[in-house]
């Protein structure tokens, strides 16, 4: 299911800008992936809400692409893994024609699980999961009403079985690439396009929260145009060379083969293991 193709083809130039625009919700976009959607879109004249919980950061870029592109941009400092933050999210956009969310923001942990402290894995499940459900919800609803529009949910390569050493990081992932994949086949219909972008390790600030070694990592920028680009055409995209080895080097497995070929990718990654 995670390759299933719409028989509509992917919106390119003028037709991106009109199906999906003319604003999107960036989220985690001070940095990293979010930072690689905001600059490509942009680049396709979209105007911006960028939202991260670094303000100065979202204040320069967002003046870096309004001159370089013409478009308007808004900044909204907020930390979305707080429970008032989708109603702010959702607020702070009102009057806003947005067609597009990309939901970005999130975190991840690696070494195992009972050495973890408690509250960083519960702020993950609401920042990666709590928060991007209810962006989905609130906008997903918008965009029903409007005709037309489309979700980016940002999964990984973890997130299609359990993973050792990053249990409850690549179970929030699982959760991400489920709701992605059912809103796909849900929303098409009231003309609303979902895809989940499952890379591997990707050059950005995640690592080092994470702990990890990244080997073999994709650019940000790179995750962000095969996202796009595949953005009304599939549920699921493997942008970077890893996830789509590990995707072909999985599949003949059983899931618990593929459990324990990920706890020995993972011996490789965690700094702590």
């Amino acid at each position: 299911m995670s390759n299933t193709r719409s028989r509509r083809a992917a919106p390119r130039g003028e037709q991106f800008l009109n199906r999906y625009g003319p604003w999107a919700v960036v989220t985690g976009a001070s940095s990293g992936i979010g930072r690689a959607f905001a600059y490509q879109l942009a680049e396709r004249g979209m105007n911006l809400v960028l939202v991260s919980r670094r303000r100065r950061l979202l204040e320069a870029l967002a003046q870096e692409l309004s001159t370089a592109w013409g478009i308007e941009v808004r900044v909204l400092a907020l930390d979305l893994g707080l429970e008032s933050a989708g109603e702010d999210l959702a607020t702070a956009t009102v009057g806003l024609d947005v067609g597009l969310l990309v939901s970005s923001a999130g975190f991840g942990h690696a070494g195992p699980f009972i050495d973890a402290e408690l509250t960083n894995d519960i702020e993950m499940v609401n920042l990666n999961c709590r928060s991007l459900m209810e962006q989905s919800w609130r906008f997903g609803r918008r965009f029903v009403e409007r005709g037309r529009g489309g979700l980016v949910l940002m999964s990984s390569l973890v997130g299609f079985q359990g993973v050792p050493l990053a249990a409850n990081y690549a179970a929030t992932k699982a959760y991400v690439q489920s709701l992605a994949e059912g809103l796909h086949l849900e929303l098409r219909s009231k003309g609303v396009d979902v895809i989940a972008s499952a890379p591997g390790p990707v050059h950005s600030g995640f690592a080092s929260r994470a702990r990890m070694q990244m080997g073999q990592a994709v650019d940000p920028d790179r995750v962000a145009r095969v996202t796009l680009a595949a953005l009304g055409r599939k549920s699921t995209v493997r942008p970077g060379f890893l996830s789509k080895f590990l995707e072909g080097a999985l599949k003949p497995l059983t899931r618990p083969g593929r459990v324990r070929m990920m706890a020995k990718v993972m011996r490789g990654m965690a700094a702590d293991a």
